[in-house]
C-alpha cells in the first residue's frame, strides 16, 4: 500500500476518475483496499488521506478496516471516496488476475501470490540462474484517462519501490 501511494504521488493522473468529458485530477489519496468477506463476497473499505499516513499509520488503518469488514461493522464512510483501489488475488492462490476498475476511478492494482521462481541474475562474472521471490502485479485502467505509457510506467514504479523496501529502516 506504501508503494502504491508513492506511486500515485508520482504520476497523480492515475488517482483521477472521469465526469462527462472532465478528467478530474484528485488531491487526496484515498486508497481502497479490496476485502475478502466470510460470505465469499467482496467489499472495498477505504484508507482515506492515505498519502498523509507513514507505514505505521497504513498498517494501522488496513488491519482496522479489514476487522471491521469482517465483523460487519464498517461504518457508510469507511466505504466511501476512493480515489484508487488495490486488490490481493494473491490471497487465493492466485499469481495474477484481471482487476475490475472500481468506477468512478480511473484504475485498479491487483497483487498476485508471492511464488519462488527461476530468475536470471546478472553479475559482473557473467549471467546465473537463482531461485528468487517474485510476484505479477496487474493494472487495469480506464483507457479514457490513462494510456499504456503511463499505465506501464504506473506499475514499473510501484514494481521499483517494492523492490527497493528496506527492512532495516527505521518508522
Amino acid at each position: 500500500m506504501e508503494a502504491v501511494v508513492k506511486a500515485l504521488k508520482d504520476f497523480p493522473m492515475v488517482n483521477s476518475s472521469l465526469d462527462g468529458d472532465r478528467i478530474i485530477v484528485k488531491k487526496n489519496i484515498n486508497l481502497g483496499m479490496a476485502t475478502a468477506l466470510p460470505s465469499g463476497n467482496l467489499i472495498v473499505p477505504v484508507i482515506h488521506g492515505a498519502d498523509q499516513l507513514n507505514l505505521t499509520g497504513i498498517a494501522k488503518k488496513v488491519n482496522h478496516l479489514a476487522n471491521n469488514a469482517r465483523n460487519n461493522k464498517l461504518t457508510p464512510d469507511e466505504i466511501q471516496g476512493g480515489t484508487y483501489t488495490v486488490t490481493n488475488v494473491g490471497t487465493f492462490g492466485n499469481v495474477m488476475g484481471t482487476p475490475i476498475i472500481n468506477q468512478p476511478q480511473s484504475a485498479i492494482l491487483a497483487l498476485g501470490a508471492i511464488r519462488k521462481k527461476p530468475a536470471v541474475i546478472e553479475t559482473p562474472q557473467g549471467d546465473t540462474i537463482g531461485i528468487r521471490h517474485m510476484m505479477f502485479l496487474s493494472h487495469s485502467y480506464d483507457h479514457r484517462i490513462v494510456d499504456g505509457a503511463l499505465g506501464g510506467s504506473f506499475v514499473k514504479r510501484v514494481a521499483d519501490y517494492l523492490e527497493q523496501f528496506d527492512i532495516n529502516r527505521e518508522l
